[in-house]
């Protein structure tokens, strides 16, 4: 088993209850940590062979995209989506981060953390 991350996507979006965050929008910070067997990758030295990092950022850019009102909302379709186009992954962790986020106080930020394994 083996771990692949991919940390720190930023994503300026507007999801949010309040209508202003619809509005204006905010910056967001979203990591992802997937657990796949990396063995064959390892030795093949073949992209098909793992969990290519560039479809995970896109998922994220995908579905941050999509306004939703609760951070656990996008995580949970991150989530799903991750397991639904990619076969090697057998266990995904999500964090989705709203940056500086309008609560009445100096809060660098809120963040849910998501994670699934795989049903066989």
């Amino acid at each position: 088993m083996g771990i692949i991350r991919v940390n720190d996507i930023r994503v300026f979006t507007n999801h949010g209850c309040l209508d202003e965050e619809a509005r204006i929008g905010s910056e967001y910070r979203v990591d992802i940590e997937v657990k796949a067997d990396l063995q064959k990758s390892s030795q093949t030295d073949d992209l098909v062979d793992t969990v290519d990092y560039v479809h995970l950022n896109q998922i994220v850019k995908e579905e941050m995209a999509i306004r939703s009102k609760l951070l656990e909302h996008v995580a949970q379709r991150i989530l799903s989506r991750i397991f639904k186009e990619i076969q090697l992954v057998d266990e995904a962790e999500v964090s989705v981060a709203k940056i500086n986020p309008p609560i009445g106080g100096n809060v660098a930020e809120v963040a849910i953390v998501l994670s699934d394994v795989r049903k066989k």
